[in-house]
């Protein structure tokens, strides 16, 4: 059991710093002048026959239920309109910003979670989203007194209540019985065909310039990490460890941001950035290390039975 839950921790981790690594291989391809369909388009494109090679490979089937398949449907597009969202929004504002706005899809998996399937939310689980969402706010770098883009912003929202929709929905449907390559195959695979549509409508498909070949490195590089190897790892971890923990682990996503920023664009790292990313660091190690700490503060409460009469 120990090992089942560590296992899906390090799965979340996995899944929520590669995911951050979305603006590292989108911008170069933006700065060509492709567009957010374009760019998820080969994204979602590259990844499926990827996930079909490894399905294959590791035996494993590609045969799903009707009602399951319908839900597979539901959720690819579900998927698709999360990144759709994600990537529009970099038209609107930095994508360091966008990104770190993001992280408010873990208070969503756990209100969804809280409201619609009862599930307690503990005081270090509390604790855990508070701290992460201040560190987040710590990295938080804004153009002076700069008002924030509102379609920018509510992109970004929107973006982040559907991935937070898709993490429940994994957990709380009958798709926690299927394998998560499976999985991960059909909703990318459902979810191309968002940007198959829009693409159409527009009439008009930019690809990479032939004369820059490495920014085709970049469309691979966007099919493997953030979408097929953070996809995968998202679903295993729920399948694991649940929706609200693997949601909380997301706030390794903007560290992986901070991180390339000081590793490739030469950004400079202030004591309130250092700050940030400690307090990010400490709630997710909370999040961790919940189940064992959970006991020992039970037992400490039950040296003070006093207490649990206090004002009645």
């Amino acid at each position: 059991m120990a090992g089942t839950k560590a296992k899906g921790y390090l799965l979340g981790a996995v899944a929520a710093a590669t995911y951050g690594m979305n603006p590292l291989f989108t911008l170069p391809l933006y700065n060509v002048g492709m567009t957010a369909d374009s760019v998820l388009f080969f994204r979602y494109l590259f990844a499926i026959p990827l996930l079909a090679i490894m399905i294959v490979a590791r035996g494993r089937s590609f045969k799903v239920s009707g009602r399951q398949l319908a839900t597979l449907i539901i959720m690819g597009l579900v998927v698709a309109f999360s990144s759709l969202g994600l990537f529009l929004s970099y038209n609107y504002m930095d994508a360091g910003i966008a990104s770190t706005m993001l992280f408010v899809y873990p208070i969503m998996v756990a209100v969804i979670m809280a409201a619609m399937f009862r599930e307690r939310l503990s005081a270090i689980t509390i604790a855990c989203i508070a701290l992460a969402l201040t560190g987040i706010a710590m990295l938080y770098k804004g153009g002076g007194d700069a008002t924030l883009s509102f379609t920018g912003t509510m992109l970004v929202m929107a973006s982040a209540l559907s991935y937070a929709i898709y993490i429940v929905a994994v957990n709380k449907t009958g798709l926690r019985n299927v394998a998560t390559l499976t999985v991960t195959f059909y909703v990318l695979l459902f979810g191309l065909s968002l940007f198959a549509v829009r693409l159409a409508i527009t009439g008009v498909v930019q690809v990479p310039p032939a004369d820059r070949w490495y920014l085709w490195g970049c469309v691979a590089a966007l099919a493997i990490f953030p979408t097929a190897i953070s996809f995968l790892c998202t679903t295993a971890a729920i399948q694991y460890i649940g929706s609200t923990p693997t949601a909380i682990l997301g706030a390794l996503e903007p560290v992986t941001a901070v991180f390339f920023g000081v590793l490739v664009f030469g950004e400079v790292l202030t004591v309130r950035d250092i700050a940030g990313l400690i307090m990010i660091v400490v709630a997710v190690s909370g999040v961790v290390a919940s189940p064992a700490i959970h006991p020992r503060l039970t037992r400490i409460r039950k040296l003070f039975p006093r207490l649990r009469y206090k004002g009645k």
